[in-house]
This record gives C-alpha cells, sequence and structure tokens, in this order.
C-alpha cells in the first residue's frame, strides 16, 4: 500500500518538498505507525504543531463533535467556538483582541499589515520599514518571507518590500537602523528554524523600550514558542509585552489555525475590508483549539514541558559531552531544543539515519538537530529517543 502511495506521490504530488520515505497511517500519543505496523518514536510533532500528541481521544471526540454540528459558516457570521476561543486566548495571555487564520504564514502577513495600516490611518503613511532578524523564519508568502532572515528563501522572488534584516541579538544594531520610518519590530524568543536560538536574556525587554521610544510597534512572532513549548504558555510571558503576536502550529493540536492577538489600542487598525480570510476562525478549527487549551490545563503540560524540557536539555548536555567529535553543544528552552552538531556535520544527511533508527526529529538551519516533541511526552519515551540518536551519531565518521 505505502509503496503504491509514495509511487503516486512521486507523479503527482509538486515537488517542491523532499519528504521522507514514509506514510504513516495511525498515531498514538508520541508513536507513529506505517501500513506494515512498523512504529517510530515521534520527537519532531510535526514540526512542533501536534502538542498533544496523535489522535488524543479528548481532541478526536471535540472535533468530531463540531463537525457533527457547522464546521464553517465564513465571517459574514458569528459562530460559537470563535467567540470562546478568542475571550480563552485573550484572558490567558492579557491581550485583548484575536485574528484567526490557518497558518502561522498568515498570521505574521497578518501582523505586518497591522503595522503598516497602523501607521497609515495615523498620517504616517512612510512608515512602512519593519526591522527583523537574520536567520528569523516567519513564512513563506511574499510579507512573512520578506521578514524571514535566511536570504536563500528570499531568493527569486525580487523585491520583497522595506525590510532591514540585523544580527539576532545585537541591540545596537537594532538601535542603529532605528527611524521614522520605522513601523515595527518582528522578533521570535527563541529562532525555531534558524537553529534554535533563545533570545538573549533582557533582549526582548531591551527591544520593547527601543520600539517604544522610536514610536515603533513590537511584534513577536509566538508560532514554534508558543502554547506551552517552552514551558510557559508564551515564549515572552514573564519578559516584556508586545504591540501583537503571532500563534499557530500547537493552537490546534494539529488541526490548521493561526492567530493575531493584538492590544486594545490596535483595534482599529484593519477596518473592516482591509483584511480578512475565508476560513480563518471557522467552528471546527476554533473547537479544536478549545480542546486543546483544555487538555493543557487537564494535564498539567505547560509546567510538564518546562520539567520535561530541563530533563531533555540535560541528556542532551549530555550526549555533546559524550560525542565531542560530532557535537558542540546544545540549547534551547523547555521542548523546543537543538543539539548542534559540529562543522561539518549536516543535519539532514543525519535524519534519514535516525529515521532508520526509529525517532523522527528535524533539522533547524544546517547543523542542529531539532528536538519538539508533544507536550504530552514522557521522560522514558524522551530518553529513549535520545539514546537511539547518540547511537547514530556515535558511528558517524569524524574528520
Amino acid at each position: 500500500m505505502s509503496e503504491d502511495l509514495l509511487e503516486i506521490a512521486k507523479r503527482r504530488l509538486y515537488p517542491n518538498y523532499k519528504p521522507t520515505a514514509f506514510v504513516p497511517v495511525r498515531g498514538e500519543g508520541c508513536v507513529l505507525f506505517d501500513a506494515k505496523g512498523q512504529r517510530w518514536l515521534d520527537l519532531c510533532a510535526g514540526v512542533a504543531v501536534s502538542a498533544v500528541g496523535h489522535a488524543h481521544p479528548k481532541l478526536v471526540a471535540a472535533i468530531e463533535e463540531q463537525a457533527g454540528r457547522v464546521m464553517h459558516v465564513s465571517n459574514y457570521f458569528y459562530n460559537e467556538p470563535n467567540i470562546r476561543l478568542a475571550d480563552e486566548l485573550c484572558k490567558r495571555t492579557g491581550y485583548s483582541r484575536a485574528f484567526f487564520c490557518n497558518s502561522g504564514t498568515e498570521a505574521n502577513e497578518a501582523l505586518l499589515k497591522l503595522a503598516r495600516r497602523h501607521y497609515y490611518a495615523k498620517g504616517e503613511k512612510n512608515r512602512l520599514r519593519v526591522i527583523a532578524f537574520d536567520n528569523a523564519f516567519h513564512g513563506r508568502t511574499l510579507g512573512a518571507l520578506s521578514m524571514t532572515g535566511t536570504p536563500k528563501y528570499r531568493e527569486g522572488y525580487g523585491d520583497l518590500g522595506p525590510v532591514t534584516h540585523v544580527p539576532y541579538g545585537d541591540l545596537d544594531a537594532v538601535g542603529k537602523n532605528l527611524n521614522a520610518d520605522v513601523a515595527a519590530i518582528i522578533v521570535e524568543p527563541v529562532q525555531g528554524e534558524g537553529g534554535v536560538l533563545p533570545a538573549p536574556r533582557g533582549f526582548l525587554a531591551d527591544l520593547r523600550a527601543l520600539a517604544t521610544q522610536n514610536g515603533s510597534l513590537l511584534l513577536i512572532d509566538e508560532v514554534q514558542t508558543g502554547i506551552g513549548r517552552v514551558g510557559k504558555f508564551l515564549g515572552h510571558e514573564g519578559e516584556t509585552k508586545a504591540d501583537a503576536i503571532a500563534l499557530a502550529k500547537g493552537l490546534g493540536g494539529g488541526f490548521p489555525i493561526g492567530a493575531m492577538l493584538t492590544t486594545e489600542e490596535l483595534a482599529g487598525a484593519l477596518p473592516p475590508g482591509t483584511h480578512g480570510s475565508t476560513f480563518g476562525g471557522n467552528a471546527l478549527a476554533c473547537a479544536a483549539a478549545l480542546a486543546v487549551l483544555k487538555i493543557l490545563d487537564e494535564e498539567n503540560l505547560v509546567e510538564g514541558a518546562r520539567l520535561k524540557g530541563e530533563a531533555l536539555g540535560r541528556m542532551l548536555d549530555a550526549t555533546a559531552k559524550e560525542l565531542p567529535n560530532v557535537c558542540e553543544g546544545a540549547r534551547g528552552a523547555g521542548l523546543l531544543r537543538g543539539l548542534v552538531l559540529k562543522k561539518g556535520f549536516i543535519a539532514r544527511e543525519i535524519l534519514p539515519k535516525i529515521f532508520d533508527a526509529g525517532v523522527l526529529l528535524t533539522a533547524a538551519g544546517e547543523n542542529v538537530l531539532r528536538f519538539s516533541p508533544p507536550l504530552v511526552v514522557t521522560e522514558a519515551e524522551l530518553a529513549d529517543g535520545v539514546k537511539l540518536v547518540r547511537g547514530v551519531l556515535s558511528e558517524l565518521k569524524t574528520a
């Protein structure tokens, strides 16, 4: 069955991805199975998406129940899950308004439009430029791509708009590039795709101060770090307050949904007709997200991500010390961790060997193996996974 599907995939799917020859047909918790019943330990969670694991019975039941009622009515009308989700997210985060879309890219696109339209309405029509960071990843649409800090992703698309990229963590570089044409600074609390790089201590708060001083907005991309991933509900929680943030990935537990949360001061920045989404905020997606939030609370998964993340960090530190010829070190926060390989080792070239050992991981940047397991993962599963990865790395040839 899988072989037939793979053959069709090679002929019919647009070849912009390079997926592993693996067709999972069933999942349970942190495990995925193929048609033959072979199992893999999933320590990537669909790139930090499947927050409550695979086939969580309460998430499945919520989706099934809502699908039996109403899935979609468009944004011409209200729907109950949409309203309740907006209220719940605002209560949890301290933001005041929620706009729903379908992905992290769309949420970041909304942030960009929000910032530019806000100043347009204030009569500051030249405030269009955004300061973003090298190695940042904000998405694949042209607007989100303009803010993405890896040049190879932007290659071939022409001029993507007024965005200035500066080194991540370099406050002086931000200050030197701030002037009256800057609408916003956008930042990730941890650069996920860029190599699992946590922001330096105090950096987010300092950005807040610089943005306020310059009359600019501070936008925080919480697509990968939000919804408990780093051991607190938001990655910037307790450090600063943004003007608006982007959420997605873990919010729907696997069901596509994104969100932009804003302060009340920005509630009028995108009036009717200036932005929208046909599927954004549909009842089915919002019901899924509400179920995810409930599971987070009932199973204490946010605090669990902190504690299990600390354990995973210790495991990865130990692995790096045991294999100094292969590993440079480990870094990250909560259950978003990276094992940094030494120069000359390419993470994507090692992933197939890790897959063959029965573990699913992803690469972050060129030389980082990224661990972003479901938040329901157990410490024993983490230990098993790291042991298998360590076995693969120990067999690599070193110079």
